[in-house]
């Protein structure tokens, strides 16, 4: 065979050569050098259906969100969801899964239950935000509590919440039962302004029988800050199995009970400074004048 070079005197063994080298990992550089073949037409029949070795390969920064589209191609994703997902382009997202096979058509009925949902769902988000905020500005309106601010707090905090008096039952102990952390933190510190020493303390957890005893015990004691075998014995509820509790899971640690020994005084003064208040209650804060 001739050509117009009249250069490659052994063209008939080229082709076999050149496909050796190829599959031997040379370049096209290095084949066009090692074979002496200049001329770019030439060295495409010569090397014609043969994958260039993966070392020449350049990468793609296009290799990973191809991957990706596929991945989710076979998940069933519609092209518009991979294009809002990875912010390509639907004609590059068509080139890359074109092979792989349709996705499944939704019933129009089960994709306005899609759309639905997803509304909802990011309205919820919504919602969430705009009430962590109301809470969070709430919270800096209070700022730091006054000595009388927090003496207000905890009479009426123990007048909703503590042991009362009763015409028929006379007993006049400050007994306090909660299971929210802040409520028993606020209360010890009214407990520390009024000056009621610890020794007087008397501190029991109350809880169900299917939950962590022990942890709670540990949880409890650390808020307000005794050693856990200084509480009292815990008392354990026994679980009906006819009702459905909501107060379960790892979050749930029970009541504590927390008794002032020889509260009887404190006791009256609590209901006298609870009377006073109501009693101190005037035109003008009712109506909201301030």
């Amino acid at each position: 065979m001739t050509h117009a070079t009249g250069k490659y005197t052994d063209f008939e063994g080229l082709p076999e050569r050149a496909v050796a080298l190829r599959r031997a990992g040379l370049s096209r550089r290095q084949i066009r050098d090692r074979l002496h073949v200049d001329n770019n037409d030439i060295l495409n029949r010569l090397l014609e259906g043969e994958p260039p070795p993966a070392w020449t390969k350049r990468p793609n920064a296009k290799d990973d969100l191809r991957a990706r589209a596929r991945e989710l191609r076979l998940q069933g994703w519609t092209y518009d969801r991979i294009q809002v997902e990875l912010g390509c382009s639907k004609s590059s997202i068509s080139l890359w899964v074109r092979d792989l096979p349709k996705p499944e058509r939704r019933d129009p009925t089960e994709q306005a239950k899609l759309a639905a949902r997803k509304r909802w769902e990011h309205e919820l988000a919504v919602r969430d935000e705009e009430r962590q905020r109301t809470k969070e500005t709430a919270a800096r309106e209070v700022g730091k509590l006054s000595a009388r601010d927090l003496f207000m707090a905890g009479v009426a905090l123990y007048w909703a919440e503590g042991s009362k008096d009763k015409p028929w039952d006379r007993r006049e102990n400050v007994l306090f039962v909660n299971s929210d952390p802040g409520v028993i933190r606020l209360y010890s510190a009214w407990l520390d302004l009024l000056g009621i020493e610890a020794e007087r303390r008397r501190y029991r957890v109350m809880i169900h029988a299917t939950a962590d005893v022990a942890g709670a015990e540990h949880y409890w004691a650390e808020v307000v800050g005794v050693d856990a075998a200084a509480l009292q014995r815990t008392t354990i509820k026994k679980h009906n199995p006819k009702t459905v509790r909501k107060n379960v899971g790892e979050n749930y640690r029970g009541c504590l009970v927390i008794r002032v020994s020889q509260g009887a005084e404190l006791y009256r003064r609590i209901e006298g400074w609870w009377h006073g208040m109501v009693s101190g209650i005037t035109s003008s804060v009712s109506s909201g004048k301030v």
